[in-house]
């Protein structure tokens, strides 16, 4: 699978779990346009904000185990106290992925555990 498309799908399959606007803000954009051109390959994310989507769709997928979208988007919207009460999704956006990818992963994990 090319490049290209592993990104349309990734961000086509995290807009259905969180919606259009929570992965524009992910991704460090204002319009829910720019990650309809990223679904559909006719616009690429830089490669930063594609490592932030990739480390928001392993935690969404992660809590979407159990949960169904409603409860992930509010998730990582949500002040979070395992994470100083930071909501999820502004780590993810402000973070070094590679940093705050196991804290956030972590979060995920004792939430999905107990509900």
């Amino acid at each position: 699978m090319s490049i290209r498309s592993d990104t349309t799908e990734l961000v086509g399959q995290l807009r259905e779990l969180l919606g259009a606007q929570l992965v524009a803000y992910l991704g460090s954009v204002t319009e829910t346009r720019a990650v309809r051109q990223w679904a559909d390959g006719t616009r690429k994310p830089s490669a930063e904000a594609i490592r932030r989507l990739r480390l928001a769709y392993q935690v969404a997928v992660l809590l979407n185990e159990r949960d169904q979208p409603p409860v992930v988007q509010a998730w990582f919207q949500g002040m979070n106290p395992q994470l100083e009460d930071t909501a999820p999704a502004r780590l993810i956006r402000e973070g070094n992925p590679d940093e705050v990818g196991p804290r956030v992963l972590a979060a995920a994990r004792a939430f999905a555990a107990v509900g």
